[in-house]
């Protein structure tokens, strides 16, 4: 019983925020706008692989036959990907080539033997 009433009382203002016209910040505008961008772009790319003769009717003046269209959606996303996958490596790489290399252990023990020495007192 209290679950629901938990659930029931984030519902209803869940609603109350909506009708009142929730002010989103910048980023949760932009979020949004990502969103949808690629819920679009996934929608498009299923249907063309799916069904690129729906998509031959719907942009008859596009050069390409159905077969072609569904090889270049196909062709396009796994050159995305390749390419992708090309920059993370290029980054680690250029990381990895940029970055000094790390002191030797020896030094480090040295170091930190030397500054945890006590003090000899003056007297």
């Amino acid at each position: 019983m209290l679950l629901k009433n938990y659930f029931t009382s984030f519902i209803i203002s869940k609603e109350q925020k909506a009708l009142k016209g929730h002010d989103m910040s910048k980023d949760q505008a932009f979020g949004t706008i990502i969103f949808v961008v690629c819920l679009i772009v996934a929608v498009g790319y299923i249907a063309t692989v799916a069904a690129p003769q729906v998509v031959k009717s719907i942009l008859p003046w596009f050069p390409w036959s159905a077969e072609q269209i569904q090889f270049g959606a196909i062709a396009t996303v796994v050159l995305v990907a390749f390419l992708a996958i090309m920059f993370i490596g290029a980054w680690i790489g250029w990381t990895m080539a940029t970055t000094p290399p790390p002191k030797p252990i020896e030094e480090l023990e040295k170091e930190t033997s030397e500054t945890n020495k006590p003090e000899k007192e003056e007297k």
